[in-house]
């Protein structure tokens, strides 16, 4: 992820210093290439520098024990969610991406606990778009969806039958 995320960072900063000639009315307008640079260079890299700074990170992805879960997977991590804090687990797709959504009973309190901007603004947006601020993929983790997705439930089932 972090070689193609600089790849879209290049291809941004070359779609800004000298854009590609292009045999479209819209598409081929300079402006409207450069601009989407800008845009590449700005996501891009932000997606970058979040991977560079997990890159040192020994800590365990996720752990999942009688507290909670203690999410710790992507640069957009929620920390540690309480049990009693849990409503739901659920699953979103987003293209063709699975991810695990906890929602929880207080999700303004996750959000605000964040102290970076933009992690707090990513778990903002994700509240509104899927109806939680915690989403938890297996991409950045070395297990398999079905069964961090399976272990997750049994978990919070234990939870909610006593």
């Amino acid at each position: 992820m972090l070689f193609g995320s600089l790849g879209f960072v290049i291809i941004g900063c070359w779609f800004i210093i000298k854009p590609p000639v292009i045999e479209n009315a819209f598409l081929g307008d300079p402006a409207v290439i450069r601009v989407a640079g800008v845009l590449s260079v700005l996501f891009f890299g932000i997606v970058a520098f979040t991977l560079v700074r997990k890159l040192p990170d020994n800590r365990p992805g996720l752990i999942i024990d009688d507290q909670g879960i203690t999410d710790n997977s992507s640069g957009v991590s929620a920390g540690l969610v309480l049990w009693e804090d849990v409503l739901e687990i659920k699953i979103s797709t987003v293209y063709k991406n699975r991810f695990i959504m906890i929602v929880v009973r207080n999700p303004e309190e996750y959000i605000d606990r964040q102290t970076n901007l933009i992690k707090r603004k990513a778990m903002a947006l994700n509240h509104r778009s899927y109806g939680s601020p915690i989403s938890i993929s297996a991409n950045g983790l070395n297990a398999n969806f079905d069964e961090l997705y399976g272990i997750i439930r049994r978990q919070f089932g234990s939870r909610v039958s006593h």
